[in-house]
């Protein structure tokens, strides 16, 4: 049976296990301190578990800069979902956002925001179908001094 529990900071070495497959250029050692740091300053993840085992997760805090076709502030904002290969299409990744948004909802906010890379296709389809609009599409430009 699968159920979505807000996570503890005692739980961020599994969300790094999972956020490892998909931010794949950090450690997991990496990514356990910034979720314990994250989880400490007003964060939130949100484990999904299919009995005694973790199978995907979702991060959402809040963002008091301004966000891209937002109005308010803070905005609740979803900077990750990822559920694991052989549970994905059940519904999984909308119960972790649903979680997020909630939180969002309960913190005061308003408005709730993500953002995905202009080549990541699936995970535009995947705001889409949550219900997102699409704000903006931007391209960023470094150069060294």
């Amino acid at each position: 049976m699968m159920e979505i529990k807000r996570a503890s900071v005692n739980e961020a070495g599994l969300v790094a296990q999972l956020a490892i497959q998909m931010w794949e250029n950090n450690s997991v050692e990496g990514l356990e301190k910034d979720f314990v740091d994250y989880m400490n300053n007003g964060g939130a993840v949100f484990l999904a578990w299919n009995d005694n085992t973790v199978i995907g997760f979702a991060q959402c805090g809040f963002r008091h800069d301004y966000v891209e076709g937002t109005k308010t502030s803070p905005v609740g904002y979803l900077e990750g979902v990822f559920v694991e290969v052989n549970y994905r299409r059940q519904g999984i990744a909308r119960e972790l956002v649903r979680a997020c948004q909630m939180f969002a909802k309960e913190q005061g906010c308003t408005e709730f925001a993500s953002d995905c890379e202009l080549d990541n296709v699936e995970s535009l389809q995947f705001h889409l179908k949550m219900g997102f609009e699409e704000a903006n599409r931007i391209i960023c430009f470094t150069k060294r001094l």
